[in-house]
């Protein structure tokens, strides 16, 4: 049916595809990256309490009591921070507020694949590099005149990070483009780009409290850039993105922060786990500094494996695409969790 009423880059564009939901209990789901253990009791609380007659009014347009929470917790001012409904609403706010059609936004590839839906919409022109085996940073984006460059650190599927130094000098070499950090796993990794948000004006980061936080299901994400880039996005946000519940769960969250570490030790010490079985099992697996990791053999179509897991109700993230057939990005769960996924797949190679 012809649709004329839709933009061409729309009825031409693919949509993104989320990571399956199991509509039945009893899945062990590791193909969406979610914390395997609960959210600080404080955020619980905190939730509950927002829960009274007051649910009839808006929230707080500004995110007022978040943003200075945020602020506290990384070191800067309100005014650097913009809350979102998860930062997958602050990316598309980059893109709506940045990319007029034609315009390049730039990025390593394989990565998140959102990058190219929100071009598109956009009717950008998306530059993608591609990542050399190492997962080093493409020697490809230094040469290229785009209007953003997104970089997803560490990066997703792989896992894998590159030196913030690098970052730095990229962002230096290239004024004119605002250089996009999304940290969504950044607490895995060994260091953050946050650093270098006072210093580089032309550096925005993006983080989460999807992963690390276990909040996944209230959708909160932070953008952290100098005031006017800030302000000039937030032009764009809708008034009340981000509802009264969320916000009492993310200023809790932002105020125990100790809880969350402690969720990513555990996690950090599964995912060695994780990365020694695989190996022995004949996998390539890059080194993650994400709650995930890659496993691949390589020229070996994995989708047969994906399908496999699934009959013994493992769920794992399988990309049909030519850079990833040969590979499953794997969520790093409970030490259970990991236990049955590497005997299933003992038992798959024994088929």
């Amino acid at each position: 049916m012809e649709l004329p009423w839709i933009r061409a880059a729309v009825r031409a564009m693919h949509g993104y595809t989320p990571g399956e939901q199991p509509q039945e209990a009893g899945f062990i789901k590791l193909n969406t990256n979610e914390n395997p253990y609960p959210p600080s009791p404080k955020v619980l609380a905190a939730i509950q309490a927002a829960a009274t007659e007051q649910l009839r009014l808006y929230p707080d347009p500004t995110a007022r009591e978040v943003r200075a929470a945020a602020a506290r917790c990384y070191g800067l001012s309100p005014d650097n921070v913009l809350v979102g409904n998860g930062s997958d609403e602050l990316l598309s706010l980059v893109v709506r507020a940045c990319v007029d059609p034609d315009d390049v936004v730039a990025y390593p590839y394989p990565t998140y694949s959102l990058y190219d839906t929100l071009v598109e919409i956009q009717a950008g022109r998306a530059y993608r590099v591609s990542y050399p085996d190492s997962f080093a940073l493409p020697k490809g984006l230094w040469s290229v005149d785009a209007k953003l460059l997104f970089l997803c650190h560490p990066n997703s599927p792989s896992g894998t990070a590159v030196p913030v130094d690098t970052i730095a000098a990229l962002a230096r070499e290239k004024p004119r483009t605002l250089v996009v950090v999304d940290e969504a796993y950044v607490d895995f990794a060994a260091e953050s780009a946050m650093k270098l948000v006072p210093h580089l004006p032309n550096v925005l980061v993006l983080r989460t409290l999807s992963k690390s936080f276990s909040l996944a299901g209230l959708r909160i994400g932070l953008a952290f850039g100098t005031t006017e880039t800030i302000a000039e996005i937030g032009k764009i946000k809708d008034s009340y993105n981000v509802n009264r519940a969320s916000l009492a769960g993310a200023r809790a969250a932002l105020e125990d922060t100790a809880w969350m570490r402690a969720n990513v030790e555990r996690i950090c010490r599964t995912r060695a786990r994780l990365c020694e079985g695989l190996r022995k099992l004949g996998f390539e697996v890059p080194e993650s500094q994400a709650n995930f990791v890659l496993a691949r053999k390589r020229g070996v179509r994995l989708e047969g494996v994906y399908r496999a897991l699934k009959e013994r109700r493992i769920l794992v993230r399988y990309f049909d695409t030519p850079e990833l057939y040969d590979a499953l990005r794997i969520t790093v769960g409970t030490d259970a969790e990991i236990d049955a996924l590497l005997h299933a797949l003992e038992e798959i190679a024994l088929v």
